[in-house]
């Protein structure tokens, strides 16, 4: 692709690193915001930078955040005692939307993918360990999109829990095998959560 401007392909190869945004679509990104009044522009621009320099983890949940302890983990009408696991902040908006769930949350960053790289100490699991060994915990949902690498995560944190007799639970299966919990419609979503099953019972599927 040839362009006539260097600053405009240094900004349609930035605008190509995105997750699925070619070089094509990130040329007709660009040109879309050299159309559009400065201000729009520098607005975006500010809110980019703003959330890349100022965006904080909840020191409890991990969930992205303003402040120390988002919102949730802050609401004292939550229940303390019941902690879902999940992979990112996409699964929290997912099963918020829902309405039907009114615990805490726990945000691995991830999933455990040997192929990729990601073993355990790359994500936020020694911390939900130390929550059950602490007793603050009742009950954790595991809650992770339905994969080899989801059911892996969950596996290991299992074992990692079971000596502490804490109860533990997947969401129903009414999320389809392979399917990523963030596209899933609400009303499947709230009943998955509803109708948990003890984590037991999945391992003899």
């Amino acid at each position: 692709m040839e362009f006539s401007s260097k600053l405009l392909e240094n900004a349609v190869r930035e605008m190509s690193q995105l997750p699925g945004i070619g070089k094509r679509t990130a040329l007709r990104l660009v040109l879309h915001l050299l159309r559009q009044p400065a201000e729009q522009t520098e607005r975006l621009a500010f809110a980019l930078r703003s959330l890349r320099n100022e965006v904080k983890y909840c020191r409890n949940c991990h969930n992205i955040s303003d402040t120390d302890l988002c919102e949730i983990c802050a609401n004292p009408k939550r229940d303390e005692s019941l902690v879902c696991v999940v992979e990112d902040i996409r699964d929290v908006m997912a099963i918020e939307n829902t309405s039907q769930y009114k615990g805490l949350y726990h945000v691995l960053g991830g999933k455990i993918s040997p192929l990729d790289g990601v073993g355990p100490n790359n994500l936020n699991i020694s911390t939900l360990i130390n929550k059950v060994k602490e007793g603050q915990v009742r009950e954790v949902i595991f809650a992770l999109s339905s994969t080899m690498e989801g059911d892996t995560t969950n596996f290991y944190i299992y074992k990692q829990i079971e000596a502490y007799g804490v109860t533990t639970s997947t969401i129903a299966r009414g999320i389809a095998v392979g399917d990523e919990l963030e596209y899933a419609d609400e009303i499947t979503l709230g009943r998955s959560i509803l109708h948990r099953i003890p984590f037991e019972n999945s391992l003899k599927g």
